[in-house]
């Protein structure tokens, strides 16, 4: 009987090991990428170089929206939106507020959150980050759309070493942020529906507070209470009042939300009261901050401004990070909502965004204490014009480097050679997982070039580039098979309404020679995307002329992401020469 138990165990064991090791052996002819180089260059970073004093904003480009910043002695935290990207809730680290490292994402465990069926713009989104003095602890609060979590709490003492467990909170709602006051006493704010049969306009939201348990991390039945009806001014209907964040100053409360909703019109307010749950009066200098009363067609225009938060920074000096968008030449966000900042002035009753009510510039002077501008050296997360080059040599990828809807570490392998990419049986356009190893972009012009090492052994398989804005906004360049040749084939796929099916259809294609690994390129010059291939690393062969990068912008695709660029394979290919 012992003996039986044994080979029992011993066999279980060895299931476990040997499905451990095979999750990133080959499957399905897997493709090997190297030598992988985006490069960005905007014309606004070239007319505008810095001084020696001062950096650029967005301080993130890309789709890093939704910003939440806080802060402990010298270290400061910043949290922004992920959606259905993998790990979820990206985190940066900073002493002087200029310099940022990337410390990947809050929630990385897979079995917490999952959000694998889900659409791109689901997952999670604006969450608050929050330092607790009182019992020296960190809180990143934030709304899943996944997995039945809803609005959800995890903890750390130290967000380098990770954070605990994701904790359900019993209310609805969005955009949640926690804040304690100076008696250790907590309160969570959110953006809710009106109550029952009050709702009196499409649009029409509500902020409510609720005193939070910090020991036993809930809310406390009935303590909620609405304290922002509609918004500043409710006999105009207002839209949207949204992302409030909770401040105390000089004894006094402050609310800060955006209004207005994420788009054109988009704006930050503040109210003041005596008391956490109100009543809370508008600032008659409202908005703080909004682009939206500037002419459509000026030059680097910065759009769509508001969803902020405040920190105080060296010097006791207040800066305020918040969402934006630098549309191209034809208004498309392709590069999506990213996190920019500008230092506040709150010497007066309210604070007030400095030159955040002019159109905004793309630099801005360093804080009192930061002596270097560091972005894109020893580490430090990159901005304005950079190139980032990765030959997948590292034992450990780029935080950089996403999935979606799943970690990413379950279709890659590092080898010798480069990334191998172990292909699902999913397409790029279903709701699932797909084998893709994404990167945003980060420019309104970019070059982006990758070697690929592949032959595909059916019709059915296919490996490549893509550009997506999501799952029916998309376009798909790579290395196939017809009958008993090689292709490289452009396909382009476009939902037109959210109840349609995707309309998939071949740009181009072309018969090619895989006798050595083939180079990939995708370029974007504004609206206008190219993509080309070289089979001797010098001449490249562009393949569907000039394409519109339309459905890789929200106000073509919707949603709120921004274009996604991804290193793919599948083994259920459907883009046929």
């Amino acid at each position: 009987m012992k003996k039986t138990k044994v080979l029992l165990l011993l066999s279980v064991v060895l299931l476990s090991v040997t499905g451990a090791n095979s999750q990133n052996k080959p499957k399905n002819n897997p493709p090997l990428f190297s030598n992988f180089s985006y490069q960005g260059n905007d014309q606004v970073y070239i007319d505008n170089p810095l001084k020696s004093d001062e950096f650029y904003t967005p301080i993130l480009q890309g789709c890093y929206p939704d910003p939440a910043i806080t802060r402990k002695g010298d270290d400061y935290y910043m949290v922004c939106s992920s959606f259905a990207m993998f790990p979820g809730v990206p985190i940066f680290h900073s002493k002087d507020l200029v310099n940022w490292t990337d410390l990947g994402g809050v929630l990385n465990d897979v079995t917490q959150f999952n959000p694998h069926d889900t659409g791109i713009s689901a997952g999670v989104y604006a969450p608050g980050i929050t330092y607790n003095p009182h019992n020296d602890t960190f809180y990143m609060i934030v709304t899943a759309f996944s997995g039945g979590l809803n609005n959800i709490i995890v903890k750390t003492k130290d967000p380098k070493k990770g954070w605990g467990n994701p904790i359900k909170l019993g209310f609805g709602g969005i955009d949640p942020s926690i804040f304690f006051d100076d008696n250790g006493k907590g309160y969570i704010v959110h953006n809710d529906a009106p109550d029952n049969g009050k709702e009196r306009y499409n649009g029409h939201r509500v902020i409510k507070i609720w005193e939070y348990d910090v020991e036993n991390d809930k809310v406390i039945p009935g303590t909620d209470k609405i304290i922002v009806d509609g918004g500043v001014d409710p006999a105009k209907n207002p839209i949207w009042i949204e992302a409030p964040h909770l401040y105390k100053k000089d004894g006094k409360y402050f609310l800060m939300c955006a209004e207005g909703g994420t788009g054109g019109n988009h704006t930050e307010v503040i109210f003041k009261s005596d008391s956490p749950k109100g009543p809370f009066i508008p600032a008659p200098s409202n908005p703080i901050l909004t682009q939206k009363y500037f002419g459509r067609d000026r030059k680097n225009k910065v759009d769509w401004a508001g969803h902020a938060d405040l920190v105080k920074g060296p010097g006791d000096k207040y800066y305020g990070v918040f969402l934006a968008v630098r549309p191209n030449e034809k208004n498309r966000v392709n590069t999506g909502r990213e996190t920019f900042m500008l230092p506040v002035d709150w010497s007066g009753e309210f604070p007030v965004f400095e030159n955040g009510l002019i159109p905004l510039e793309p630099k801005m002077k360093m804080p009192q204490g930061a002596t270097e501008n560091k972005t894109g050296k020893e580490g430090f997360f990159p901005n304005g014009n950079f190139t980032f080059n990765d030959n997948f040599t590292s034992n450990k990828l780029d935080n950089r480097w996403i999935g979606l809807r799943g970690p990413r570490e379950k279709f890659i392998a590092i080898t010798k050679k480069g990334l191998q990419i172990n292909p699902f049986e999913t397409n790029i356009k279903e709701l699932k997982p797909t084998s893709t190893l994404f990167y945003r972009q980060q420019h309104n012009r970019f070059s982006l070039t990758t070697t690929i090492d592949y032959k595909p052994k059916s019709d059915k398989d296919l490996a490549g580039v893509v550009a997506l804005q999501n799952e029916g906004s998309n376009y798909v360049f790579g290395i196939t098979m017809k009958d008993k040749d090689y292709y490289v084939v452009l396909q382009k796929n476009q939902k037109t309404r959210r109840d349609a099916a995707i309309n998939s259809t071949i740009v181009a294609s072309a018969k090619i020679d895989l006798k050595k690994p083939v180079q990939l390129q995708m370029k974007a010059n504004g609206d206008d995307y190219e993509f080309a291939y070289s089979v001797n690393g010098t001449d490249f062969v562009n393949v569907g002329g000039i394409v519109s990068g339309d459905i890789l912008s929200t106000d073509v695709a919707g949603g709120f992401t921004g274009c996604l660029l991804g290193l793919y394979a599948t083994s259920t290919n459907d883009a046929r020469p």
